[in-house]
C-alpha cells in the first residue's frame, strides 16, 4: 500500500492510495489537464483511477471531481449531504455513489471508514483505508479534534494530517476578521498547536510516516510547523511536510 499527493493546500487538493488492486483518488481540486499533469509526476495516468473519493463540497477539494470522473468514467462517492451543497443527484449519473458517513464500506480490496468531522460543510468527512495491516487515516478540514476523532486515529500506519495555520500568522495576517474566524473556529482548519495535541494525544508507535498537509502559504511557515510537530513528535525522519505545488512523491507502507 502506498499514496502520494498531487497538491496540498487552500489552492487545491488530491491524495492518491495504490495497491494492486486499484488506485484511489481523495478530492480533486484541479482541472483535467491540470490533475493530469500532476498524475504524470507520480507516474500515474487518468485511466489509472479507479475511484474518487470526496471528503467535502468545497472547491479546493471538489472542482474537478465531476469534470475529471465525467472524462474517464470513474465512479464517485460521496455523502448525500455533499451531493446536496453542489446541486446535484445521484440519480442522475450511474457514477455517482451515496455513501453513509458513519458506515464502513470496500472499493476494490480496500475497507474506507468515512469519518465525520466538524467543518463547516454539509456532511464532510475524512476518511481511514486499511489493507492487508495496515492503516492509512486522512484528516483535512476539521476545525477541531473530537474525542471520536481520537480514538478513530489512534492505530495508523500512515497518516495524513493537516496544520493549516499558526494563530500569531493568522490574526496578524491580511484576511479580513470574518475569515480569520472562520478559519480559527469549531468549524473551520486545525492550527500547529491543534494537530500537535492529536498527535500527543494517540499512539505513535505505530505510525510509519507522518505526513503534514494543508499548510496555509498565507498563515504559516515551515519553521513554526516543525517547531509544533516536531516538540511532540520527535522522529523527524518519518515526518514529511506536504505543500500545494509538488504535494509528496509516493509513501509506502511495509
Amino acid at each position: 500500500m502506498k499514496f502520494a499527493s498531487l497538491g496540498s493546500g487552500s489552492k487545491g487538493n488530491a491524495t492518491i492510495i495504490d495497491t494492486e488492486h486499484g488506485c484511489l483518488m481523495i478530492d480533486c481540486g484541479f482541472s483535467i489537464k491540470e490533475t493530469a499533469r500532476r498524475l504524470e509526476r507520480v507516474g500515474k495516468s487518468p485511466q489509472d483511477i479507479s475511484a474518487i473519493l470526496v471528503t467535502h463540497e468545497h472547491s479546493d477539494h471538489w472542482k474537478g471531481v465531476l469534470p475529471f470522473a465525467s472524462k474517464f468514467s470513474i465512479d464517485v462517492y460521496a455523502t448525500a449531504g455533499c451531493y446536496r451543497a453542489v446541486n446535484v443527484s445521484p440519480s442522475t449519473s450511474k457514477l455517482l455513489k451515496v455513501i453513509c458517513s458513519h458506515s464502513e464500506f470496500m472499493i476494490h480490496n480496500v475497507h474506507v471508514l468515512p469519518i465525520p468531522v466538524p467543518h463547516d460543510a454539509n456532511e464532510p468527512v475524512q476518511y481511514i483505508f486499511s489493507y492487508d495491516q495496515y492503516r492509512l487515516g486522512i484528516l483535512t478540514d476539521v476545525g477541531n479534534i473530537t474525542p471520536y476523532i481520537v480514538e478513530q486515529y489512534n492505530n495508523c500506519s500512515g497518516l495524513l494530517v493537516e496544520a493549516n495555520h499558526d494563530i500569531e500568522l493568522l490574526q496578524a495576517g491580511a484576511y479580513p476578521k470574518f475569515l480569520k474566524d472562520r478559519v480559527a473556529g469549531q468549524w473551520g482548519h486545525l492550527n500547529n498547536h491543534q494537530t500537535a495535541s492529536l498527535l500527543s494525544a494517540i499512539d505513535q508507535q505505530s505510525i510509519q510516516k507522518l505526513v503534514i498537509g494543508h499548510i496555509s502559504e498565507s498563515n504559516n511557515n515551515s519553521a513554526r510547523v516543525k517547531q509544533a510537530i516536531e516538540d511532540v513528535f520527535p522522529r523527524s525522519e518519518k515526518i514529511i511536510y506536504a505543500n500545494q505545488n509538488e504535494g509528496f512523491d509516493w509513501v509506502y507502507l511495509s
